[in-house]
């Protein structure tokens, strides 16, 4: 999700990628995936940077062909070795996708999921409102899609792995305007869970990550979101919001052996703003 003028300084991503500008190297020899890039702002950006800066090596999606000619610059600046077409909703562009990694890669470390969406009726919409077919979209691009990947990524994370998912406050509590989506993610973060009990006795971990609200495009379709962003700002322990490189820097934590003893959990990043009435 975008930086914010709210916020504190962000944390800045290079213009340019340099190897030279590596700030470790804990992810060293590391292969993973990140769905989701959009444009520089945009959450999976922000974590497939600072994956690429502890040393990761990685492979990105793009939605469409209208989307690529902004995704593929970012997949030049952090110096992707993959870049590659992914519509959830098109049939056999998933599979596609992990085929292309088998074959390149022949095996996977970490997979990082952040795509989301729901028809703008339905999203703007009262919950008791919601249409079928916009509920089913919802869960099918927003939820099913993380199954889907998971099953894909067990195969080739024959050393174990990681797989991520992104979600936020509103799956636990009630967040005005936040509508149809409050129960999608709800069932993403029990996704979590129980992905993370199946696929343990593997050495696969799962987490969902709980960023608070982010100047997004994807966060624009959300209806009154500027005053969101507002209240967050005021409630918040640190009156602020988190950035982009804050929410990578968890990413490439959890993806590494720091946290090779968790798993199963909603990590929230959002400086504290969930712990407060």
């Amino acid at each position: 999700m975008a930086r914010l003028d709210l916020a504190r300084p962000a944390d800045p991503l290079p213009k340019v990628w340099d190897p030279e500008s590596r700030i470790g190297d804990m992810l060293r020899g590391k292969r993973g995936l990140v769905i989701g890039v959009a444009n520089e702002h945009s959450i999976a950006f922000g974590c497939a940077a600072k994956l690429r800066a502890f040393g990761a090596e990685l492979a990105l999606t793009y939605l469409n062909e209208k989307a690529e000619r902004f995704v593929r610059p970012l997949a030049e600046r952090i110096d992707a070795e993959l870049l590659l077409p992914l519509d959830v909703e098109r049939p056999g562009q998933l599979e596609a996708v992990f085929e292309r990694i088998a074959s390149q890669w022949g095996r996977l470390d970490f997979v990082i999921h952040s795509i989301a969406f729901a028809p703008h009726d339905d999203l703007h919409g009262r919950v008791v409102d919601c249409s079928l077919a916009g509920f089913q979209q919802a869960m099918r691009v927003s939820c099913y899609s993380f199954i889907e990947m998971a099953r894909l990524a067990e195969p080739l994370m024959t050393e174990g792995g990681a797989l991520l998912t992104m979600s936020y406050y509103g799956a636990d509590k009630v967040i005005n305007h936040y509508n149809i989506m409050g129960p999608v993610k709800a069932a993403l973060e029990a996704t979590t869970r129980y992905l993370s009990a199946e696929l343990g006795e593997k050495n696969i971990r799962v987490f969902a990550v709980s960023p608070g609200p982010l100047k997004t495009r994807a966060a624009s379709g959300i209806d009154q979101f500027d005053e969101l962003v507002a209240a967050a700002v005021a409630r918040s322990p640190g009156r602020r919001l988190v950035d982009i490189a804050e929410v990578g820097r968890v990413v490439a934590f959890l993806v590494g052996a720091g946290a090779s003893g968790m798993s199963g959990d909603t990590i929230y990043v959002d400086a504290g703003l969930h712990n407060i009435a």
